[in-house]
């Protein structure tokens, strides 16, 4: 019988660790499923959803501690069960000229109205026109049954000039 798992990993940046974490999985028996790897704050930070005979894990522990060796740091969690959330694929982007609060005021609009936040990505470039730093986010979210995206809309309108940033809204597919 299959299991999946998450494996998270954090460490030094360097060429290969994806390969190794690859090899893990493979050497496991293991399918890799889905992932998030990028480099955040000078580390090499993510998360690889897999796939594996159950009786396979502990293998795939014992590559994972052979990584951690070279400098990764490797946790193993079980997956939840896969759920059946309802509601409307929604997506924004969020664009404005840094500073402290913007997430949390953003996200507490949104777990205001129950809606969750499937994926969200952010980051800090440089303006343009004024070199000035400038945050730009991307999310992904699932706005629940009696919640139109219009509300999810006017909610995150309210608060744009507060903390300065402009909304772009879009379709979503789930």
């Amino acid at each position: 019988m299959n299991q999946s798992v998450i494996l998270t990993v954090v460490g030094s940046d360097r060429p290969g660790l994806t390969r190794a974490i690859a090899d893990a999985v493979f050497a496991a028996g293991g399918n890799w499923l889905e992932s998030h790897l990028s480099r955040l704050g000078g580390k090499y930070v993510g998360s690889v959803l897999v796939e594996l005979p159950a009786d396979r894990l502990g293998e795939l522990e014992a590559a994972a501690r052979a990584i951690d060796a070279v400098g990764l740091n490797v946790a193993i969690v079980p997956s939840a069960a896969a759920d059946e959330r309802r509601g409307q694929p929604f997506g924004i982007e969020i664009v404005g000229q840094d500073r402290p609060g913007i997430v949390r005021e953003v996200t507490t609009v949104l777990a205001g109205l129950d809606v969750n936040i499937e994926d969200f990505t952010t980051a800090i470039e440089d303006s343009a026109w004024s070199g000035a730093p400038l945050f730009r986010a991307n999310a992904k979210l699932l706005v629940p049954a009696g919640v139109s995206t219009d509300q999810v809309r006017e909610a995150l309108e309210r608060i744009s000039g507060e903390i300065m940033v402009d909304f772009t809204v879009r379709p979503e597919t789930a």
